[in-house]
C-alpha cells in the first residue's frame, strides 16, 4: 500500500510540479520497474509470522552507490556492505533481514554478516563482493543464522518470479505500510526508469537515521557520478526527515544502475543530466515523505518550508530544527496553533538571523509578521492543523536560501509502541 504522498493527498513542491512534465510517475511502479531487476521476500523465522528475509537482484552487475548512517556504532552488515561497494563500485544483489539488527554483536556479528553475504552470493551465482548485506531490527541480538541460511537456499527457486511487494514487506519493522515509487523519463531518446523502496518508522532523524532505502535504475551512469548525485540528493531529502530525533546504527540508502536502458553514459556534462537528477530527487523525496508520514504513532505528515535566508543549507537546518522539536510536534498533534513553539525552535537553530524579519504561517494562516504576533482566526489555524498534511511556512525575507524538512506529529501512541518494543 502506498499512501497519497506523491499524488493527490500531498501537494508536491513547485519544483516537482514542473518536473512532472518531463517524467511520468507510475501508479503501480516499484523497485523492479527498471529493466533487469527482480525482487522477493519470505518468512524465514526471525519474526513470528511476518516476512523477514528479502532480496533484490539485477540481471547484470550494476554501478552502485551508497550513503550510510553517521552513527559511530555501525552495524556489522553495514560495514560489510561498505566493503562490497568500495571494492569495485558494483552490486548485483542485496540481501536484507528484518527483526534483528546485528548491531553491538562483536566478532560473531561480523562473521555472521560475512556468512550471510557468502551464502547469498553462492546461492544466486554472483561474485561475493557484488552483494550488499542489510539488517534492521532489535539491537544486541545475534542473528539466527540457521534460519537465515535455510531461507537463502530457497531464493534461487523463488527468483523465477518477480515479487517486489514481498520484498517491500520483508524489510519492514514497526512500519504500518510499505513505501515505494517509480518514475519514467527520457534520456537522449531512450526511456529509462527509476524505482525505489524504503522502510522507516521510528528512530528517524536527519543524517541517515533508522531507515533503509533501495533505489534502482536502468540508466547507464558510472558509479562515481551516481554517488555524487545520490549524496547531494540525500542531503536534501532523506537527511531532512525526523520522527523522534534518534539516529540509528544500520541505515543506508543504496542505488544500483545496470545500464540496460541503453542510453549514452550520463555525466554532469550530459544534456539530460538535470532530467536524471530531477527524477532521482523525485524518488528520494517521495520515499522521504512516506517515511515521515509513517512515523511511529503519527497521524499527520508535517512539512516545514523555509525561505529568505542566507543559504539553502541554513534553510534546511532551520526546517530540520523546527520539525525535530517535540513541543512543535505535540502542538500539531493537539491541533493547537501555538506559534511560539515554532519561533523558539527557529531561534535555537544556530543560524544567524534577524528576528525582526520573521514571518510564520500555519498553512494559509499568517501568525507572525516582522517578528511580531498577528491577530489571526484561531479556528482557521486549527483547521489547517486538522489536515493530514500540515505545512508550516517560515520566511526571513533576507536572502535566496530555501529548504524543506519533513516529519510528523508526536502522539501518545509513539510512547506506547516504544515502551513495549522488546515485548
Amino acid at each position: 500500500m502506498t499512501p497519497p504522498i506523491t499524488k493527490g493527498g500531498t501537494k508536491l513542491s513547485t519544483f516537482y510540479e514542473v518536473a512532472e512534465k518531463k517524467l511520468q510517475v507510475l501508479a503501480n511502479g516499484s523497485v523492479t520497474t527498471p529493466k533487469g531487476f527482480t525482487a522477493g521476500g519470505m518468512h524465514c523465522g526471525i519474526k513470528r509470522k511476518r516476512k523477514d528475509l528479502g532480496w533484490l537482484y539485477s540481471e547484470v552487475p550494476a554501478e552502485a552507490a551508497g550513503v550510510y548512517t553517521t552513527n559511530l556504532f555501525q552495524a556489522a552488515p553495514l560495514i560489510v556492505t561498505k566493503e562490497s561497494v568500495a571494492k569495485e563500485g558494483k552490486l548485483q544483489g542485496i540481501i536484507v533481514n528484518s527483526g534483528k539488527a546485528n548491531t553491538c554483536t562483536g566478532e560473531q556479528g561480523m562473521l555472521d554478516a560475512y556468512e550471510m553475504r557468502s551464502q547469498f552470493t553462492k546461492a544466486i551465482g554472483i561474485k561475493e563482493h557484488y552483494a550488499a548485506v542489510v539488517s534492521t531490527g532489535l539491537i544486541g541480538d545475534l542473528l539466527p543464522m540457521y534460519k537465515i541460511n535455510s531461507g537463502i537456499t530457497q531464493i534461487p527457486d523463488a527468483m523465477t518470479s518477480n515479487a517486489p511487494t514481498d520484498f517491500e514487506k520483508a524489510i519492514l519493522t514497526t512500519d504500518t505500510f510499505t513505501k515505494n515509487v517509480a518514475v519514467q523519463l527520457e534520456i537522449n531518446g531512450k526511456q529509462i526508469s527509476i524505482g525505489g523502496v524504503a522502510k522507516g518508522s521510528g528512530m528517524i532523524h536527519p543524517n541517515m537515521a533508522t531507515m533503509l532505502g533501495f533505489i534502482t535504475t536502468d540508466a547507464n551512469i558510472h558509479h562515481q557520478d551516481l554517488h555524487q548525485a545520490l549524496k547531494e540528493i540525500t542531503n536534501e531529502t532523506f537527511n531532512c526527515i525526523s520522527v523522534d530525533g534518534d539516529s540509528s546504527t544500520n541505515d543506508m540508502v543504496l542505488a544500483m544502475a545496470n545500464g540496460l536502458a541503453g542510453n549514452e553514459p550520463l555525466t554532469k556534462d550530459h544534456v539530460d543530466w538535470s532530467t536524471f537528477v530531477d527524477g532521482l530527487k523525485f524518488v528520494c523525496e517521495s520515499l522521504s515523505k512516506q517515511i515521515a508520514r509513517d512515523g511511529e504513532g503519527a497521524t499527520k505528515l508535517v512539512e516545514v518550508q523555509v525561505n529568505g535566508v542566507a543559504s539553502d543549507q541554513a534553510a534546511r537546518n532551520i526546517a530540520k530544527t523546527v520539525i525535530s522539536s517535540n513541543l512543535v510536534k505535540t502542538a500539531i498533534h493537539g491541533e493547537d496553533p501555538n506559534w511560539g513553539r515554532i519561533v523558539v525552535a527557529v531561534g535555537y537553530s544556530g543560524e544567524t538571523l534577524d528576528p525582526h524579519q520573521l514571518t510564520v504561517a500555519i498553512g494559509s494562516v499568517k501568525v507572525v509578521n516582522q517578528g511580531l504576533p498577528l491577530s489571526f482566526n484561531e479556528e482557521e489555524a486549527k483547521k489547517e492543523l486538522e489536515k493530514e498534511h500540515v505545512t508550516l511556512y517560515i520566511d526571513f525575507h533576507q536572502g535566496n536560501g530555501k529548504g524543506n524538512a519533513w516529519g510528523c506529529d508526536l502522539s501518545y501512541e509513539y510512547v506506547r509502541i516504544n515502551a513495549s518494543y522488546r515485548t
